[in-house]
Protein backbone atom coordinates (compact mmCIF):
# COMPACT_ATOMS: atom_id res chain seq x y z
CA UNK A 1 0.00 0.00 0.00
CA UNK A 2 1.20 3.54 -0.73
CA UNK A 3 1.07 5.85 2.27
CA UNK A 4 1.80 9.49 2.99
CA UNK A 5 2.58 10.61 6.53
CA UNK A 6 2.16 14.32 7.30
CA UNK A 7 4.53 15.31 10.10
CA UNK A 8 7.79 13.67 11.20
CA UNK A 9 7.70 14.03 14.96
CA UNK A 10 7.73 11.00 17.27
CA UNK A 11 4.39 9.70 16.04
CA UNK A 12 4.75 10.43 12.34
CA UNK A 13 8.31 9.21 11.92
CA UNK A 14 7.79 6.03 13.93
CA UNK A 15 4.53 5.31 12.09
CA UNK A 16 6.03 5.86 8.65
CA UNK A 17 9.22 3.93 9.34
CA UNK A 18 7.43 0.94 10.85
CA UNK A 19 4.92 0.74 7.99
CA UNK A 20 7.84 0.79 5.56
CA UNK A 21 9.45 -2.03 7.53
CA UNK A 22 6.28 -4.06 6.93
CA UNK A 23 6.72 -3.63 3.17
CA UNK A 24 4.61 -0.57 2.38
CA UNK A 25 5.80 2.36 0.28
CA UNK A 26 5.82 5.38 2.56
CA UNK A 27 6.52 9.07 2.03
CA UNK A 28 7.03 11.13 5.18
CA UNK A 29 6.27 14.80 4.59
CA UNK A 30 7.50 17.73 6.66
CA UNK A 31 7.55 21.45 5.88
CA UNK A 32 10.97 21.76 7.58
CA UNK A 33 13.23 21.44 4.54
CA UNK A 34 16.44 21.18 6.58
CA UNK A 35 14.95 18.34 8.61
CA UNK A 36 13.89 16.51 5.45
CA UNK A 37 17.38 16.82 3.98
CA UNK A 38 18.91 15.35 7.13
CA UNK A 39 16.55 12.37 7.00
CA UNK A 40 17.46 11.82 3.37
CA UNK A 41 21.03 11.41 4.59
CA UNK A 42 19.91 8.73 7.04
CA UNK A 43 20.02 11.02 10.07
CA UNK A 44 17.24 10.49 12.58
CA UNK A 45 16.04 13.84 14.02
CA UNK A 46 14.92 12.30 17.32
CA UNK A 47 16.42 9.79 19.73
CA UNK A 48 14.28 6.68 19.89
CA UNK A 49 15.87 3.23 20.42
CA UNK A 50 15.92 1.23 17.20
CA UNK A 51 14.41 3.94 15.02
CA UNK A 52 17.52 5.21 13.23
CA UNK A 53 18.56 1.74 12.04
CA UNK A 54 15.07 1.07 10.64
CA UNK A 55 14.98 4.49 9.01
CA UNK A 56 18.30 3.95 7.27
CA UNK A 57 17.58 0.42 6.05
CA UNK A 58 14.13 1.22 4.67
CA UNK A 59 15.35 4.42 3.02
CA UNK A 60 18.20 2.53 1.36
CA UNK A 61 15.84 -0.20 0.17
CA UNK A 62 13.52 2.37 -1.42
CA UNK A 63 10.43 1.85 0.71
CA UNK A 64 10.80 5.00 2.83
CA UNK A 65 10.93 8.46 1.29
CA UNK A 66 11.11 11.98 2.69
CA UNK A 67 9.74 15.13 1.12
CA UNK A 68 8.76 18.72 1.81
CA UNK A 69 6.07 18.71 -0.89
CA UNK A 70 2.73 16.91 -1.03
CA UNK A 71 2.89 15.31 -4.47
CA UNK A 72 2.92 11.78 -3.01
CA UNK A 73 -0.58 12.33 -1.60
CA UNK A 74 -2.04 12.05 -5.10
CA UNK A 75 -1.01 8.38 -5.31
CA UNK A 76 -1.47 7.47 -1.63
CA UNK A 77 -4.26 5.13 -0.61
CA UNK A 78 -4.08 6.48 2.94
CA UNK A 79 -2.78 9.80 4.24
CA UNK A 80 -1.89 9.98 7.93
CA UNK A 81 -2.11 13.31 9.76
CA UNK A 82 0.53 13.15 12.52
CA UNK A 83 1.05 16.82 13.30
CA UNK A 84 1.25 18.48 16.69
CA UNK A 85 -1.78 19.61 18.68
CA UNK A 86 -0.28 21.85 21.37
CA UNK A 87 -2.47 23.04 24.20
CA UNK A 88 -3.06 26.57 25.41
CA UNK A 89 -2.92 27.53 29.09
CA UNK A 90 -6.61 26.66 29.53
CA UNK A 91 -6.08 23.21 28.00
CA UNK A 92 -7.76 23.79 24.65
CA UNK A 93 -5.96 21.87 21.91
CA UNK A 94 -4.71 24.04 19.06
CA UNK A 95 -5.80 22.41 15.80
CA UNK A 96 -4.16 24.90 13.43
CA UNK A 97 -1.60 22.31 12.30
CA UNK A 98 -4.31 19.72 11.67
CA UNK A 99 -6.35 22.03 9.49
CA UNK A 100 -3.18 23.43 7.91
CA UNK A 101 -2.33 19.86 6.88
CA UNK A 102 -5.83 19.51 5.47
CA UNK A 103 -5.27 22.62 3.35
CA UNK A 104 -2.03 21.14 2.05
CA UNK A 105 -3.38 17.70 1.12
CA UNK A 106 -6.75 18.80 -0.27
CA UNK A 107 -5.51 19.59 -3.82
CA UNK A 108 -3.96 16.12 -4.08
CA UNK A 109 -6.74 13.96 -2.65
CA UNK A 110 -8.17 11.40 -5.08
CA UNK A 111 -11.48 9.53 -5.04
CA UNK A 112 -11.24 6.86 -2.35
CA UNK A 113 -8.37 8.41 -0.37
CA UNK A 114 -8.51 7.58 3.34
CA UNK A 115 -7.45 10.47 5.56
CA UNK A 116 -6.28 9.03 8.87
CA UNK A 117 -6.16 11.31 11.90
CA UNK A 118 -3.22 9.93 13.90
CA UNK A 119 -2.71 13.06 16.01
CA UNK A 120 -4.30 13.20 19.43
CA UNK A 121 -7.28 15.47 18.89
CA UNK A 122 -10.32 16.63 20.90
CA UNK A 123 -13.51 14.65 20.71
CA UNK A 124 -15.35 15.58 17.52
CA UNK A 125 -12.30 16.61 15.50
CA UNK A 126 -12.63 13.74 13.03
CA UNK A 127 -16.06 14.99 12.04
CA UNK A 128 -14.73 18.55 11.75
CA UNK A 129 -11.91 17.36 9.52
CA UNK A 130 -14.43 15.59 7.30
CA UNK A 131 -16.56 18.73 6.91
CA UNK A 132 -13.52 20.94 6.41
CA UNK A 133 -12.11 18.77 3.64
CA UNK A 134 -15.51 18.65 1.95
CA UNK A 135 -15.25 22.41 1.57
CA UNK A 136 -11.83 22.04 -0.04
CA UNK A 137 -12.31 19.19 -2.52
CA UNK A 138 -15.03 17.57 -4.60
CA UNK A 139 -13.33 14.16 -4.43
CA UNK A 140 -14.85 11.30 -2.46
CA UNK A 141 -12.70 10.59 0.58
CA UNK A 142 -12.98 8.99 4.01
CA UNK A 143 -11.86 10.06 7.47
CA UNK A 144 -10.62 7.54 10.03
CA UNK A 145 -9.37 8.17 13.56
CA UNK A 146 -6.45 5.90 14.43
CA UNK A 147 -5.01 7.15 17.76
CA UNK A 148 -1.48 6.16 18.71
CA UNK A 149 -0.51 4.49 21.99
CA UNK A 150 3.26 4.72 21.71
CA UNK A 151 5.51 5.16 24.73
CA UNK A 152 8.56 7.30 24.06
CA UNK A 153 11.61 5.16 24.64
CA UNK A 154 9.87 2.03 23.36
CA UNK A 155 7.85 3.48 20.48
CA UNK A 156 9.20 1.16 17.79
CA UNK A 157 8.47 -1.94 19.84
CA UNK A 158 5.03 -0.60 20.76
CA UNK A 159 4.18 -0.03 17.11
CA UNK A 160 5.42 -3.41 15.95
CA UNK A 161 3.77 -5.25 18.82
CA UNK A 162 0.63 -3.26 19.63
CA UNK A 163 -1.71 -4.24 22.44
CA UNK A 164 -4.64 -2.81 20.47
CA UNK A 165 -5.26 -0.93 17.24
CA UNK A 166 -8.17 1.49 17.41
CA UNK A 167 -9.93 2.24 14.13
CA UNK A 168 -12.63 4.88 14.36
CA UNK A 169 -14.84 5.41 11.31
CA UNK A 170 -18.45 5.82 10.24
CA UNK A 171 -17.73 4.19 6.87
CA UNK A 172 -17.15 0.43 6.76
CA UNK A 173 -15.13 0.68 3.54
CA UNK A 174 -12.62 3.06 5.11
CA UNK A 175 -12.34 0.95 8.26
CA UNK A 176 -11.71 -2.15 6.16
CA UNK A 177 -8.89 -0.44 4.24
CA UNK A 178 -7.10 0.58 7.43
CA UNK A 179 -7.77 -2.78 9.05
CA UNK A 180 -6.17 -4.44 6.03
CA UNK A 181 -3.17 -2.12 6.42
CA UNK A 182 -2.70 -3.35 9.97
CA UNK A 183 -3.35 -7.02 9.14
CA UNK A 184 0.34 -8.05 9.57
CA UNK A 185 0.07 -7.03 13.22
CA UNK A 186 -2.87 -9.40 13.76
CA UNK A 187 -1.14 -12.66 12.88
CA UNK A 188 -1.37 -14.25 16.31
CA UNK A 189 -4.12 -12.23 18.00
CA UNK A 190 -6.70 -9.91 16.47
CA UNK A 191 -5.80 -6.53 17.90
CA UNK A 192 -7.96 -4.21 15.80
CA UNK A 193 -11.00 -2.68 17.48
CA UNK A 194 -13.50 -0.82 15.32
CA UNK A 195 -15.66 1.98 16.68
CA UNK A 196 -16.94 5.44 15.76
CA UNK A 197 -14.62 8.40 15.19
CA UNK A 198 -15.82 10.05 18.38
CA UNK A 199 -15.34 6.91 20.48
CA UNK A 200 -11.81 6.50 19.12
CA UNK A 201 -10.95 10.08 20.10
CA UNK A 202 -12.41 9.58 23.57
CA UNK A 203 -10.57 6.27 23.99
CA UNK A 204 -7.21 7.97 23.48
CA UNK A 205 -7.88 10.67 26.07
CA UNK A 206 -9.45 8.28 28.56
CA UNK A 207 -6.46 5.90 28.37
CA UNK A 208 -3.82 8.58 28.91
CA UNK A 209 -5.75 10.33 31.66
CA UNK A 210 -6.28 7.04 33.50
CA UNK A 211 -2.55 6.30 33.38
CA UNK A 212 -1.77 9.82 34.58
CA UNK A 213 -4.22 9.22 37.42
CA UNK A 214 -2.33 6.10 38.50
CA UNK A 215 0.92 8.08 38.59
CA UNK A 216 -0.52 10.97 40.61
CA UNK A 217 -2.29 8.59 42.97
CA UNK A 218 0.95 6.77 43.71
CA UNK A 219 2.80 10.04 44.19
CA UNK A 220 0.27 11.12 46.78
CA UNK A 221 0.59 7.76 48.52
CA UNK A 222 4.36 8.28 48.54
CA UNK A 223 4.01 11.68 50.19
CA UNK A 224 1.87 10.17 52.92
CA UNK A 225 4.41 7.37 53.35
CA UNK A 226 7.07 10.02 53.96
CA UNK A 227 4.99 11.44 56.79
CA UNK A 228 3.82 8.24 58.51
CA UNK A 229 7.01 6.22 58.00
CA UNK A 230 5.73 3.58 55.60
CA UNK A 231 7.87 2.52 52.63
CA UNK A 232 6.16 3.19 49.32
CA UNK A 233 8.21 0.49 47.58
CA UNK A 234 6.75 -2.09 49.92
CA UNK A 235 3.28 -0.61 49.50
CA UNK A 236 3.62 -0.59 45.72
CA UNK A 237 4.62 -4.24 45.68
CA UNK A 238 1.80 -5.08 48.03
CA UNK A 239 -0.92 -3.55 45.87
CA UNK A 240 0.52 -4.37 42.44
CA UNK A 241 0.11 -8.09 43.03
CA UNK A 242 -3.66 -7.49 42.89
CA UNK A 243 -4.61 -8.37 39.31
CA UNK A 244 -7.28 -5.68 39.39
CA UNK A 245 -4.60 -3.05 39.92
CA UNK A 246 -1.51 -4.34 38.10
CA UNK A 247 2.06 -3.11 38.34
CA UNK A 248 2.43 -0.55 35.57
CA UNK A 249 2.48 3.20 36.23
CA UNK A 250 2.65 2.70 39.99
CA UNK A 251 6.22 3.95 40.45
CA UNK A 252 6.40 7.19 42.44
CA UNK A 253 8.69 9.86 41.09
CA UNK A 254 9.19 13.56 40.41
CA UNK A 255 5.96 13.90 38.43
CA UNK A 256 5.01 12.99 34.88
CA UNK A 257 6.03 15.00 31.81
CA UNK A 258 6.41 14.49 28.09
CA UNK A 259 4.28 15.33 25.10
CA UNK A 260 1.16 13.34 26.00
CA UNK A 261 0.03 13.16 29.61
CA UNK A 262 0.21 16.88 30.52
CA UNK A 263 -1.47 17.95 27.28
CA UNK A 264 -4.12 15.22 27.25
CA UNK A 265 -5.10 15.76 30.88
CA UNK A 266 -5.64 19.47 30.20
CA UNK A 267 -7.53 18.75 26.99
CA UNK A 268 -9.96 16.31 28.59
CA UNK A 269 -10.66 18.76 31.43
CA UNK A 270 -11.29 21.49 28.85
CA UNK A 271 -13.59 19.26 26.78
CA UNK A 272 -15.58 18.36 29.88
CA UNK A 273 -15.99 22.04 30.79
CA UNK A 274 -17.16 22.79 27.25
CA UNK A 275 -20.01 20.37 27.92
CA UNK A 276 -20.82 21.70 31.38
CA UNK A 277 -18.99 19.01 33.39
CA UNK A 278 -16.30 19.46 36.03
CA UNK A 279 -13.96 16.50 35.61
CA UNK A 280 -12.95 16.54 39.25
CA UNK A 281 -10.72 13.46 39.31
CA UNK A 282 -8.68 14.49 36.28
CA UNK A 283 -8.45 18.09 37.55
CA UNK A 284 -6.96 16.72 40.78
CA UNK A 285 -4.48 14.61 38.78
CA UNK A 286 -3.09 17.75 37.16
CA UNK A 287 -2.90 19.61 40.49
CA UNK A 288 -1.08 16.74 42.20
CA UNK A 289 1.41 16.53 39.35
CA UNK A 290 2.22 20.23 39.54
CA UNK A 291 2.92 19.86 43.25
CA UNK A 292 4.96 16.70 42.71
CA UNK A 293 7.37 18.45 40.35
CA UNK A 294 8.48 20.62 43.29
CA UNK A 295 8.48 17.83 45.87
CA UNK A 296 12.11 16.77 45.54
CA UNK A 297 13.18 20.40 45.68
CA UNK A 298 11.29 20.79 48.94
CA UNK A 299 13.45 18.00 50.38
CA UNK A 300 16.58 19.80 49.22
CA UNK A 301 15.38 23.04 50.76
CA UNK A 302 14.52 21.39 54.06
CA UNK A 303 17.84 19.54 54.28
CA UNK A 304 19.78 22.78 53.87
CA UNK A 305 17.48 24.67 56.25
CA UNK A 306 16.12 26.97 53.53
CA UNK A 307 19.57 28.31 52.71
CA UNK A 308 20.59 27.36 49.16
CA UNK A 309 22.19 30.64 48.16
CA UNK A 310 25.62 30.08 46.64
CA UNK A 311 25.35 26.30 46.79
CA UNK A 312 25.80 24.05 43.75
CA UNK A 313 23.60 21.12 42.86
CA UNK A 314 23.89 18.48 40.16
CA UNK A 315 20.92 17.07 38.25
CA UNK A 316 21.36 13.63 36.73
CA UNK A 317 18.72 13.27 34.03
CA UNK A 318 16.85 16.05 32.26
CA UNK A 319 14.70 13.99 29.86
CA UNK A 320 11.18 13.45 31.19
CA UNK A 321 11.89 9.69 31.16
CA UNK A 322 14.68 7.33 30.16
CA UNK A 323 15.40 6.33 26.54
CA UNK A 324 14.27 9.60 25.00
CA UNK A 325 15.70 13.05 24.35
CA UNK A 326 12.30 14.67 24.97
CA UNK A 327 12.33 17.41 27.61
CA UNK A 328 8.75 18.61 27.18
CA UNK A 329 7.20 19.19 30.62
CA UNK A 330 10.12 17.40 32.27
CA UNK A 331 10.37 17.76 36.07
CA UNK A 332 13.97 18.88 35.58
CA UNK A 333 12.67 22.22 34.35
CA UNK A 334 10.74 22.96 37.55
CA UNK A 335 13.66 21.73 39.66
CA UNK A 336 16.27 23.85 37.88
CA UNK A 337 14.07 26.93 38.05
CA UNK A 338 13.38 26.42 41.76
CA UNK A 339 17.08 25.94 42.53
CA UNK A 340 18.00 29.05 40.54
CA UNK A 341 15.34 31.16 42.23
CA UNK A 342 16.68 30.00 45.61
CA UNK A 343 20.13 31.31 44.66
CA UNK A 344 21.76 27.98 43.85
CA UNK A 345 23.92 27.05 40.87
CA UNK A 346 22.81 24.19 38.64
CA UNK A 347 24.92 21.61 36.82
CA UNK A 348 23.48 18.69 34.89
CA UNK A 349 24.17 15.56 32.89
CA UNK A 350 21.95 13.61 30.52
CA UNK A 351 23.09 11.02 27.94
CA UNK A 352 20.63 12.19 25.24
CA UNK A 353 18.63 15.27 26.24
CA UNK A 354 21.45 17.54 27.47
CA UNK A 355 21.64 19.86 24.47
CA UNK A 356 17.87 20.29 24.32
CA UNK A 357 17.75 21.09 28.03
CA UNK A 358 20.61 23.56 27.87
CA UNK A 359 18.99 25.38 24.94
CA UNK A 360 15.71 25.63 26.85
CA UNK A 361 17.42 26.94 29.98
CA UNK A 362 19.25 29.58 27.94
CA UNK A 363 15.93 30.60 26.40
CA UNK A 364 14.39 30.85 29.89
CA UNK A 365 17.34 32.84 31.22
CA UNK A 366 18.38 30.14 33.71
CA UNK A 367 22.18 29.70 33.92
CA UNK A 368 23.20 26.03 33.91
CA UNK A 369 26.37 24.08 33.26
CA UNK A 370 26.29 20.92 31.13
CA UNK A 371 28.80 18.12 31.73
CA UNK A 372 29.64 15.23 29.41
CA UNK A 373 30.81 13.08 32.31
CA UNK A 374 28.32 12.47 35.09
CA UNK A 375 31.01 12.26 37.76
CA UNK A 376 32.85 15.41 36.66
CA UNK A 377 29.64 17.34 37.25
CA UNK A 378 29.85 16.43 40.96
CA UNK A 379 33.19 18.07 41.72
CA UNK A 380 32.70 20.30 44.78
CA UNK A 381 28.92 20.24 44.51
CA UNK A 382 26.67 20.34 47.57
CA UNK A 383 24.29 17.59 46.48
CA UNK A 384 23.12 15.23 43.74
CA UNK A 385 19.53 15.08 42.44
CA UNK A 386 18.54 12.09 40.29
CA UNK A 387 15.52 12.88 38.10
CA UNK A 388 15.59 10.39 35.21
CA UNK A 389 15.86 6.62 35.46
CA UNK A 390 18.59 6.19 32.84
CA UNK A 391 20.47 2.89 33.11
CA UNK A 392 23.69 4.88 33.43
CA UNK A 393 22.49 6.13 36.81
CA UNK A 394 21.16 2.89 38.28
CA UNK A 395 24.40 1.36 39.52
CA UNK A 396 26.87 4.21 40.01
CA UNK A 397 30.16 4.13 41.86
CA UNK A 398 29.09 5.50 45.24
CA UNK A 399 32.67 5.89 46.41
CA UNK A 400 33.32 8.07 43.37
CA UNK A 401 30.20 10.13 44.05
CA UNK A 402 31.17 10.64 47.67
CA UNK A 403 34.73 11.65 46.83
CA UNK A 404 33.53 14.28 44.38
CA UNK A 405 30.73 15.88 46.38
CA UNK A 406 31.42 18.57 48.95
CA UNK A 407 28.69 17.08 51.14
CA UNK A 408 27.59 13.44 50.72
CA UNK A 409 23.86 13.83 50.11
CA UNK A 410 21.70 12.26 47.39
CA UNK A 411 18.14 13.22 46.51
CA UNK A 412 16.79 10.24 44.58
CA UNK A 413 13.70 11.29 42.62
CA UNK A 414 13.30 7.85 41.04
CA UNK A 415 13.95 5.58 44.05
CA UNK A 416 16.77 3.92 42.11
CA UNK A 417 19.04 3.04 44.99
CA UNK A 418 19.07 0.62 47.86
CA UNK A 419 18.60 2.63 51.04
CA UNK A 420 20.78 0.24 53.00
CA UNK A 421 23.66 0.46 50.52
CA UNK A 422 23.57 4.24 50.23
CA UNK A 423 23.53 4.68 54.00
CA UNK A 424 26.41 2.22 54.42
CA UNK A 425 28.48 4.43 52.11
CA UNK A 426 27.86 7.31 54.49
CA UNK A 427 25.42 9.36 52.47
CA UNK A 428 22.46 11.30 53.69
CA UNK A 429 19.71 9.96 51.48
CA UNK A 430 16.30 11.25 50.44
CA UNK A 431 13.86 9.49 48.14
CA UNK A 432 10.16 9.61 47.26
CA UNK A 433 8.14 7.89 49.96
CA UNK A 434 10.86 5.43 50.99
CA UNK A 435 11.45 4.73 54.66
CA UNK A 436 15.03 5.81 55.38
CA UNK A 437 16.09 3.56 58.22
Amino acid sequence: MKLSIIGTGYVGLVTGTCFAEMGHTVTCIDINVAKVEKMKKGECPIYEPGLEALLQSNFQEGRLHFSSDYNSVSSAEAVFLAVGTPSSDDGQADLKYVFGACDSIAPYIQDGTVVVVKSTVPVGTGNKVREYLKSKTKKTFYVVNNPEFLKEGSAVEDFMKPERIIIGSIEDKAAEIIEDLYEPFNRQIKRTIRMSNISAEMTKYAANCFLATKISFMNEVARLCDIVGADVEEVRHGISTDSRIGSQFLYPGPGYGGSCFPKDVKALVYTAKEHGINFKIVEAVELVNKEQKKYLFSKVKKHFKDDLKGKTFVIWGTAFKANTDDIRETPAIDTAVALHEAGAKVRFHDPQAADHFEALMVKMGIPVDQFENKYDALNGADGLLVLTEWKQYRAPDFEEIKSRLKSPVIFDGRNLYSTKKVLEYGFEYYAIGKAIR
